[in-house]
């Protein structure tokens, strides 16, 4: 048997996916995909808990550290990526391994992202700096008078996912609900979907005692080096927003690192509440992941 297969391990925030793909990665004798929408910018390895260079030299890491923090990137560039690059890696090993909790660039190799028009840079610096000066207001009264099939669903407190659609019906057009078909692309390879997960209590205790690591690192130092470019999308994420709050001055300091935990943990309910939906995850605690892995692909070459 010679099928190729993408094995990803996903799960929160703080659950140690990076130890779990070496691991297996390790056994295997593949290279790691980085599906994390932060790792991917480069000078801001504390905050986005990047792999070390110690880690990197393990096993290779593809897109980890590669774009400036003003550069645009989307899960549907991560996939046209992803996709050009898996043929050079099944040259080298039957395997690949897909790391990181980003829900949408996840789901962007798996499943696939609808193919949606390219937005101009005029376009979608309108849009932002609209919504930077108005709010989000404005931006969903007009999404309700040109879509809204969309409308109805979409989560009104995301602003990004509101903006794009946006985006799409002025440089289109169309309504944006017209481009989403909501059906999965086949892949010529095999997915084994693992998510790791373990005792809530436990892993709230792992997210809060990685914020006090990443404190001691010298996350502080790290915001203050991009505070001026605070208004980048790829500084828009926890971690930074509470420095830059902190350094603002509308939050003291020991209110900021409280506040960075209590962020981490609520993002890490909402990547267990996205992941359950899908039938095809195979939920494992961190320790039982590798001897899982193994024993499944034991069974499917024999």
């Amino acid at each position: 048997m010679n099928e190729k297969t993408l094995i990803v391990i996903t799960g929160p925030t703080g659950i140690g996916k990076t130890a779990v793909a070496i691991a297996v990665a390790q056994h295997l004798g593949c290279e790691i995909i980085n599906a994390d929408s932060r790792q991917i910018y480069r000078g801001i390895p504390i905050c986005t808990a990047a792999p070390t260079a110690e880690e990197q030299a393990m096993v290779k890491h593809h897109f980890v550290g590669f774009l400036n923090l003003d550069e645009y990137y989307s899960a549907a560039q991560f996939e046209s990526d992803v996709m050009a690059l898996l043929p050079t890696l099944w040259k080298k090993s039957d395997y690949a391994v897909l790391c990181g909790g980003s829900m949408m660039y996840v789901d962007a190799v798996c499943k696939g992202i609808d193919l949606v028009p390219d937005i101009s840079p005029e376009v979608r610096a309108a849009a932002k700096r609209q919504w930077e000066d108005e709010g989000i207001e404005p931006l969903l009264a007009e999404l309700k008078q040109a879509d809204p099939d969309y409308y109805a669903i979409v989560d009104k407190k995301n602003p990004k996912r509101i903006v794009h659609a946006i985006e799409v019906c002025r440089q289109t057009g169309k309504p944006y609900s017209t481009f989403r078909t909501g059906k999965a692309k086949e892949r010529p390879f095999r997915i084994i979907k693992i998510g790791l997960n373990m005792a809530r209590e436990r892993l709230f205790e792992r997210i809060n005692a990685r914020v006090d690591a990443m404190m001691e690192m010298g996350l502080e130092q790290e915001a203050r080096s991009v505070y001026e470019m605070r208004h980048y999308n790829s500084l828009n994420t926890v971690g930074f927003k509470e420095m830059f709050a902190y350094f603002d001055g509308t939050m003291d300091y020991l209110t900021a690192r409280e506040r960075i935990k209590k962020n981490t943990r609520v993002y890490a309910k909402k990547q267990l509440t996205w992941y359950a939906k899908d039938p095809l995850m195979q939920w494992l605690h961190p320790e039982e992941a590798k001897a899982h892995v193994m024993k499944m692909l034991s069974k499917n070459l024999t």
